[in-house]
């Protein structure tokens, strides 16, 4: 969202992260067809079976399902995949007309954290046959944090494929830090440190921030810093019926100070300059013109596309408050199975050969730059690390995760309600007290529409 898609790799957002595209609502959908339990190994008739596959085009997102279908359909000559990308925001577009219209592909690449909320309460996915996987099998096999936002209502509707990690890592600079007479690799003991190396990297011309220090200005970094500070704190950003918001508390507020610090205390980021709009993380970092970038591991793969020989590293950053690391997490990118295909069990097979085996996993986290959700590839990292070596940071972060939770509209939230809100009180437009109280206000008004 990780902007990424989302934001994510060459667009972004991702944001795609992501992410960091921009909110899109689906309508409500329409009744489908009964999802009714279907076998994945039944006799196979030898005939030529057709696949209609989908996905934002990331750059490196499309590389990792190019090949992986090649190698599917070696394997299968009777199941051939016709692959087809979108831009991200259109294709967010395109999903929400499709699935209305019954006319949506037969396996989609879907952000997990949209799963329960806004495609599977619509009755537009297949859930996962048993003899493919069931919950428990899954949750041996992935990182829970990336396996939940596809499961509800005791249905597991996909399998992911990344740990959509936008927390607790950021991309560093070499030549900046050698430039400064500064450690590098940085290993930072507080975040007070950390934010004292970035100040003597800051850069400022007649007036105007040339280099920032620290920029964690994306949709997803500041909505998932202020997340992580106020869980840091022993807080909670759920109220009591775990579907309502509780951004009005004395945690939220410290949150959001610290993150306002950055800008008009510390001055290691210029708002106006650096936005998710312009100067952001995922491009200016690359150009040299910013030094500390928080972002999600999946942005060194984007990069390195463009920038193959570019001197940096993606290191661990401290916690904000106290020693011990909490942090919410997406369920990030995976496979899904639209209710209304014709070709059920081809469709699970190609979703299982996708996520679940190890090689095909190997490829596409090291192609499209993002950490496994299988807990396997963690476990015995060498052929992850052998190609993404920087990612290695993210592994002792993974345990330390929790689901997001059910946000109602995850894009909504991120990109419309908190982004904007923490911007603005980072150029000094409204006031901690204000723009804590407007996102929870505003937060609990997207429920409320909702119900």
């Amino acid at each position: 969202m990780r902007d990424k898609i989302l934001i994510l790799v060459l667009i972004i957002t991702f944001a795609l992260t992501a992410c960091g595209g921009k909110a899109t609502t689906a309508p409500p959908l329409q009744a489908a067809p009964t999802d009714t339990p279907v076998s994945a190994n039944p006799p196979s008739s030898g005939e030529k079976v057709t696949l209609k596959m989908w996905s934002h085009s990331n750059p490196a997102f499309q590389k990792a399902n190019e090949l992986l279908i090649a190698k599917f359909q070696e394997q299968n000559p009777n199941i051939e995949v016709k692959f087809e990308t979108f831009e991200y925001d259109l294709y967010l577009q395109n999903l929400e007309t499709s699935m209305v219209a019954g006319t949506e592909a037969d396996v989609m690449e879907l952000f997990g954290t949209w799963i329960c909320p806004q495609y599977a309460s619509g009755g537009r996915l297949m859930s996962v046959p048993e003899d493919v996987m069931t919950y428990d099998q899954a949750k041996q096999i992935f990182f829970q944090a990336t396996l939940d936002g596809y499961y509800c209502d005791g249905k597991l509707y996909g399998l992911p494929h990344e740990f959509n990690l936008e927390n607790g890592g950021a991309l560093v600079n070499q030549e900046m830090f050698e430039k400064a007479g500064l450690a590098f690799p940085p290993q930072w003991a507080t975040f007070a440190d950390l934010i004292a190396d970035a100040k003597k990297m800051t850069a400022v011309e007649g007036g105007t921030m040339t280099v920032a220090g620290f920029d964690p200005i994306t949709g997803d970094g500041l909505t998932f810093t202020f997340l992580a500070a106020i869980l840091e704190q022993g807080g909670n950003y759920f109220a009591a019926d775990n579907r309502h918001f509780n951004f009005d508390t004395p945690e939220a507020r410290k949150a959001l100070q610290m993150i306002v610090d950055w800008a008009q205390k510390d001055k290691v980021v210029d708002p106006v300059v650096f936005t998710d709009e312009s100067n952001s993380v995922s491009t200016a970092f690359w150009t040299n013109i910013m030094a500390i970038g928080f972002i999600g591991s999946w942005a060194a793969g984007e990069g390195l596309i463009s920038y193959p020989d570019f001197k940096f590293d993606y290191v661990e950053i401290p916690t904000y408050f106290g020693g011990e690391r909490h942090f919410a997490a997406d369920s990030g990118w995976g496979k899904v199975v639209s209710i209304n295909t014709k070709h059920p069990v081809e469709a699970w097979k190609l979703v299982k050969f996708l996520t679940v085996e190890e090689d095909s996993a190997v490829i596409y986290n090291t192609t499209s730059g993002t950490i496994p959700a299988l807990k396997a590839l963690v476990a015995n990292p060498d052929a992850v690390l052998a190609k993404e070596p920087w990612i290695k940071p993210t592994f002792d972060l993974l345990p330390h995760g929790q689901f997001i939770g059910n946000v109602t509209d995850r894009d909504r939230l991120f990109y419309t309600i908190v982004y904007p809100t923490v911007l603005l009180a980072m150029q000094g437009g409204t006031s901690v007290d204000e723009a804590v109280v407007k996102i929870n206000n505003d937060a609990n008004a997207m429920v409320d529409e909702a119900k």
